[in-house]
């Protein structure tokens, strides 16, 4: 039998590991990539590439050895120059070249939402130094949050308070960047209400959309999700009628990961993301298509039936607290213990083969069948906690 189609996996973390899962079940044949061996997705690939995503010899010797239907990048660092130069040769780049180059960066990406959509965002400036830096902040204002135009998972984002603040985030920014762009973006704090995820799917038929996603950030990267989240119906039509509109700004098809902030009825762009997103691992347990099945059908050119929800559910990372490549994870079986006959209970252990502080190892996953989101989300967070990573030397 041969594959439905060819997919070269740029970067196989936890998010890559679960979308090959989803795409091997619909007969796809998955090469993937990272800069380290035995990464999470490549455990359960077809074949497997080590090298750096910033290699562009490297990157484009993977592509013309597999000749891929598809190119899914799932890290943001990535040689897009690479990426376009394949698609103008008629390689398909999910969702598309444009997209990667303009959400690798989020300077690119703001200017995409703000200027050219005109969708409202914090006000933002950028910087190349720690002198531009400082104009920038008493520019903008203290508080206020800087980040890497270019990392993940919250790398190197911190929230300035006070001018003695500023040295110190400058440099935080730079030890987490990703790629070889010195710069950052200082944005305006916000006070909203709460921020949430809509995971918004282009497919041949159309824009969809997931039930909004709520969440809880430490350090810049997510700790807890839940779905649903309460917000108002006029809040939910505006967050999904800017997400539209950007997603067919950078076209192609997949899922995309579109973070906002809100403030009563007000909603603010904050970012993008082209592929699965961290927060979206809840619907590993919520709803009837996870985020990775939606963006496996979307790439495929598959029918999306409607997406159905199961009740209130969240999920809860487990993470690792040191350097270590001798350690072992316990606990699953006091974890999967459920509190009750009405929650259902779940675990994604990643199988990374090292830790390092705060670096996500897995996530416990709760359904609430009978109660509320708050019983979700105390459920997720106490089977977390029970789960133990113990450390060998």
């Amino acid at each position: 039998m041969t594959a439905i189609a060819k997919i070269l996996l740029l970067g196989s973390g936890e998010l890559g590991r679960e979308f090959v899962v989803s795409a091997k079940r619909l007969g796809a044949h998955v090469v993937a990539c990272d800069a380290y061996a035995g990464a999470p997705a490549m455990q359960l690939a077809d074949e497997a590439e080590v090298f750096s995503m910033l290699d562009a010899a490297a990157l484009s010797a993977a592509i013309d050895k597999h000749k891929p239907d598809f190119i899914v990048p799932e890290v943001e660092a990535i040689r897009t120059e690479v990426l376009k130069e394949y698609e103008d040769r008629g390689q398909k780049v999910v969702p598309s070249a444009r997209a990667t180059i303009m959400t690798m960066n989020r300077d690119r990406i703001r200017e995409v939402a703000a200027s050219e959509l005109g969708l409202p965002t914090s006000k933002y400036l950028y910087a190349e130094s720690l002198e531009e830096m400082r104009a920038a902040v008493a520019s903008v204002g203290i508080p206020c949050v800087v980040k890497p135009v270019m990392s993940s998972s919250g790398k190197g984002q911190s929230t300035v308070k006070s001018a003695a603040d500023i040295d110190k985030a400058w440099d935080y920014a730079v030890a987490g960047m990703r790629g070889d762009r010195k710069r950052v973006i200082v944005e305006a704090f916000i006070a909203f209400d709460y921020e949430i995820t809509l995971l918004t799917i282009r497919t041949r038929d159309g824009v969809i959309f997931c039930p909004p996603i709520g969440h809880r950030q430490e350090r810049g990267d997510y700790q807890e999700s839940w779905q649903p989240t309460a917000m108002a119906p006029q809040a939910v039509a505006e967050a999904q009628r800017q997400a539209k509109a950007v997603v067919d700004n950078l076209g192609g098809y997949g899922l995309f990961g579109v973070e906002f902030f809100v403030k009563g009825e007000e909603v603010i762009f904050s970012e993008l993301s082209p592929r699965p997103h961290d927060t979206g691992m809840v619907t590993l347990i919520s709803q009837n298509l996870t985020e990775f099945d939606l963006h496996a059908r979307a790439i495929l050119g598959l029918p999306i039936p409607s997406i159905t929800q199961y009740g209130p559910s969240a999920s809860a990372v487990i993470l690792a607290d040191r350097d270590s490549t001798a350690f072992d994870v316990q606990g699953l079986d006091v974890a999967l213990q459920s509190p009750d006959a009405a929650i259902d209970i779940d675990l994604r252990i990643f199988n990374k083969p090292t830790t390092r502080p705060y670096r996500r190892m897995g996530v416990a996953l709760a359904l609430a069948k009978t109660g509320d989101v708050e019983q979700a989300r105390a459920a997720a967070r106490a089977a977390a906690a029970k789960v133990k990573i113990i450390y060998r030397s």
